[in-house]
């Protein structure tokens, strides 16, 4: 059984577990099987490898190599890889990669970035003889890759490309959406999500001259794949494959590769040294690997959603159940079941999040709430944006509104904790700051004459040394008013027994106690108003927060949807500039129309996002204002601040 070693930096407690951090330096040691192709010919996504995808929280850049059996194609995965060995090479005539096996490294050109390679079982296995999962291999290495290798031998001739019939069978396998136009051109939407495609040549032996004239390898390939024109079957046979692979894939790259060494030395290729090997055909490798790291892009979803780590082992799963179920694996419904298992993930790890990051942050009680709004929002905004980062087309704020709700009950929970350590807080400062004029009563010291005064000064300077002392948080005054309600009546007979004040005196004292009281009221009653003001600004800084990330997500959603749609149109405008110049006016025409047909619906998505933008903010104002929010926040802790209220 095969070890696999996982390498990334321990988090420390201040990342606490937001998955759109970055493992740096993920690594695997090894490959490992993704999807498994058993005996009896059934899928299945193994549970190890979706553990390891899980990890990754980075964007992925997904390259998948194809080809018939005994080609070479894991050695390529292996220079990408930078390794000499991994994914298995054999030297006979057998295949030896079984499925589709994994491989993550990080990606050595783009930083916060995991280069994910699939090596896949040899299609034509003849011990396997079954072509129906040779399909369903090359339709997996389509779905999930951003850039698809298809690596082959000798020359690219009309045999080669009939061999690479399974390019004409995608549109059997891979339904576009659930409810299909039959007269919708799938293959706008294929390009929409199709990877990049490379043709590997390898072991070739012919010069690269085209008429007496030297032509590069992408030349090659554009003359292999020009169309013929006729319209009778053998000339439609012989112009599938070329125009799957020219309206499906939207760009097109081929590399040709000498044959690496002499025949005795092939049975050891993976021990060889760059010395041992052929220089051009070292040069043309490493051509190659320049090429993969610096062209591939992230894989992307319709709409032009980045997929990290968790969401492709997702898509793979939500790809092979459905072929197991006997269905054909759809890239609408796939989107929308992938968002469904993301957004409910995103809305716990914002939440943990949250929870996490303000238990380790707030130190009960916190001398203002001030300085626990601040907080607060420091951790609402980290949360919000993994929220709005790790979801996606979250189109009614389903998820959004589940998280506002959690987040205002988190939050209420905060502020009563903090409310209720601050009476603790408070009722210990008390009885330590005022034990000596508690000892004082018990003794009836201030049961004299003169005690009253005495009683005063006494009091205010314990009040004054209570004040001074921190510790005691948010609830500080209307402690301290509990505490002297409490000592009233102590106070009144006090001043009752002081045979020194004369009725006009103990009338002025007795004024000015009540005075103090009031005083102390206010003091109580400001206190509440402070937070009650706090928590107003609380709500409406979250709300701020939420609608300036939802809008810069919504900016970036529509920025990556217009470059989708650039893209789709320069493959069509491409297609159609090569038809044009091969005499091909009528596919010229047929492409016009579904170039005019992008162009609308990229102008309507355009004229619509002021709507679409107004919607949602609309929903979320809706929401906020159903939110308990920190009015009712204070209402709910009123029973804990006291029986008076803000007036």
């Amino acid at each position: 059984m095969k070890t696999v070693v996982i390498f990334y930096r321990k988090k420390t407690s201040s990342e606490s577990v937001n998955s759109s951090s970055i493992m740096a330096g993920f690594s695997m040691a090894e490959p490992i099987c993704l999807i498994e192709n058993g005996k009896d010919g059934k899928l299945c996504v193994q549970p190890k490898a979706l553990q390891i995808l899980e990890q990754i929280g980075q964007r992925v850049v997904v390259v998948a190599v194809v080809g018939l059996y005994r080609t070479g194609k894991s050695y390529l995965m292996n220079q990408l890889a930078g390794k000499r060995n991994g994914f298995a090479l054999g030297a006979t005539i057998q295949s030896k990669t079984k499925g589709i096996w994994m491989w993550c490294v990080p990606h050595p050109v783009k930083k916060d970035h995991t280069l994910v390679l699939l090596d896949t079982e040899g299609l034509g296995d003849v011990e396997k003889g079954d072509q129906k999962n040779d399909t369903w291999i090359f339709s997996l290495a389509v779905l999930l890759s951003s850039m698809l290798v298809y690596n082959s031998m000798g020359t690219i001739d009309n045999d080669a490309l009939q061999r690479l019939h399974y390019v004409t069978e995608l549109t059997e396998h891979i339904k576009v959406k659930s409810q299909q136009d039959e007269y919708e051109d799938e293959s706008t939407e294929f390009l929409r999500v199709f990877p990049s495609f490379v043709w590997s040549v390898r072991d070739f032996t012919l010069t690269l001259e085209h008429d007496g004239k030297p032509i590069t390898a992408d030349e090659y390939l554009n003359n292999a794949l020009k169309l013929k024109p006729g319209h009778s079957k053998a000339v439609q046979m012989y112009n599938m494959p070329r125009s799957c692979l020219r309206n499906y894939f939207p760009t097109r790259k081929c590399f040709v590769f000498d044959r690496p060494a002499r025949t005795e030395k092939m049975r050891i290729l993976d021990t060889l040294a760059d010395a041992d090997l052929d220089p051009s055909f070292v040069k043309q490798v490493r051509e190659f690997c320049c090429h993969v790291f610096s062209t591939a892009e992230s894989k992307t979803l319709k709409g032009g959603v980045h997929v990290t780590g968790t969401l492709l082992g997702n898509l793979a799963k939500i790809y092979v159940d459905a072929i197991c179920s006997n269905q054909i694996p759809c890239l609408e419904n796939a989107v929308l079941s992938l968002a469904q298992i993301q957004n409910a993930k995103a809305v716990v790890q914002a939440i943990d999040h949250y929870n996490a990051q303000m238990a380790e942050r707030v130190a009960y009680p916190t001398e203002s709430q001030e300085e626990l709004s601040q907080i607060h929002h420091v951790v609402e905004k980290e949360a919000l944006k993994i929220l709005i980062d790790c979801s996606f087309k979250d189109d009614d704020q389903k998820y959004q509104q589940k998280f506002l709700l959690s987040l205002d009950e988190m939050y209420a929970g905060i502020l009563r904790k903090n409310i209720e350590e601050s009476k603790k807080a408070c009722e210990s400062i008390i009885k330590h700051v005022f034990q000596p004029l508690e000892d004082q009563l018990g003794s009836g010291h201030y049961v004299s004459s003169g005690g009253y005064k005495a009683f005063c000064a006494d009091m205010q300077r314990f009040i004054n040394r209570y004040r001074s002392t921190p510790g005691k948080g948010v609830q500080a005054e209307e402690a301290l008013k509990k505490y002297l309600d409490g000592k009233k009546a102590f106070q009144d007979s006090i001043l009752t027994a002081d045979q020194s004040l004369t009725e006009a005196e103990r009338q002025i004292q007795a004024e000015l106690a009540k005075a103090q009281a009031l005083e102390q009221q206010h003091r109580t009653e400001t206190e509440m108003n402070n937070m009650y003001e706090k928590l107003l600004k609380d709500q409406e800084q979250s709300y701020n927060e939420f609608t300036q990330q939802l809008m810069q997500k919504m900016e970036e959603d529509g920025q990556n949807a217009a470059k989708e749609y650039d893209r789709v149109l320069a493959a069509k405008l491409k297609e159609q500039e090569d038809l044009l110049s091969q005499n091909f006016n009528e596919k010229s025409e047929l492409m016009q129309q579904s170039i005019d047909a992008l162009k609308q619906e990229k102008k309507a998505m355009e004229s619509n996002k002021p709507s679409m933008l107004g919607n949602v903010l609309e929903s979320v104002g809706t929401v906020a204002l159903f939110l308990p929010g920190p009015i009712s926040k204070v209402i709910g802790v009123a029973s804990l601040l006291g029986s008076r209220f803000l007036k």
